[in-house]
């Protein structure tokens, strides 16, 4: 164990239907309760954050071992991950819902799609995201993935407000043309509403969440427009990122931590 890590997380994939109901009790905190998100499956009155998805995905859940399992409380930050293989055999990624991925299936590397990943107020800032990005870089090498990807969020469609992020990001981190998916019609939304020698960078990084600053700062890249999502009411950009620098980024911490463990 990193000797930073609070002694009681625990950061595993879900095992019981608790941890898989806490998950699900998290999500709906942050996504719905927070953020003012629904969905079809959305359970307002066990208070659960489900989808179909749900069941063919695995939950990588970091753990508060402080807290009471059985009240559905233990769970304080989760991603959800869904291999490439695991999506062909279920048809489809949730991504495909909001991106035309045809670029992706192309090229035949392994993926990794993640999702729904949030924190319990109580632990952003903290070591939890930390630990939770440590533990996906494991998964990763372990499963062979080349190219994670995912939509994130920013929270509202005031298309004028995030504007300077949106352009900001369409500039300076769109992925490669080979690679790049494109967002589908019902959604789309142009990102390139700023023109290059107007940005202001200072301005574009305030706007921008942190789980995507994240990205970017280990050479993710961005796929062509936004999508508003109307029923979370967020407008969502697809990140991707070839694994070759974060797995080693990992290693040497992963060496470096075995040394002195």
């Amino acid at each position: 164990m990193n000797r930073a890590e609070p002694a009681f997380f625990q950061i595993r994939l879900a095992k019981t239907p608790q941890d898989l109901l806490a998950a699900q009790r998290l999500r709906y905190r942050v996504f719905v309760e927070e953020l003012g998100g629904d969905g079809d499956l959305v359970d307002h009155d066990q208070r659960l954050e489900r989808d179909e998805f749900d069941p063919v995905v695995d939950h990588l859940c970091l753990i508060d071992t402080r807290r009471d399992a059985e009240a559905l409380d233990h769970v304080v930050g989760v991603y959800r991950l869904l291999p490439g293989d695991r999506a062909a055999a279920f048809g489809r990624f949730y991504c495909d819902g909001e991106y035309d991925l045809t670029p992706l299936r192309a090229s035949g590397r392994p993926v990794l799609e993640l999702g729904r990943s949030c924190v319990d107020p109580e632990q952003r800032g903290g070591a939890a995201m930390f630990l939770m990005w440590n533990a996906l870089a494991d998964y990763v090498l372990d499963h062979g993935i080349e190219i994670l990807f995912g939509v994130a969020s920013f929270h509202g469609s005031d298309i004028p407000m995030l504007a300077p992020s949106l352009a900001w990001l369409h500039h300076h981190h769109l992925a490669p043309a080979e690679l790049r998916p494109v967002a589908r019609p019902e959604g789309y939304q142009r990102m390139d509403l700023i023109a290059p020698d107007r940005l202001d960078r200072r301005e574009a990084m305030l706007g921008m969440p942190a789980l995507i600053k994240a990205y970017l700062r280990l050479g993710g890249t961005v796929g062509e427009g936004a999508f508003i999502d109307r029923a979370f009411n967020t407008t969502d950009v697809f990140l991707m990122m070839d694994t070759a620098a974060m797995s080693s980024k990992h290693r040497d911490f992963y060496e470096s931590r075995r040394q002195t463990a």
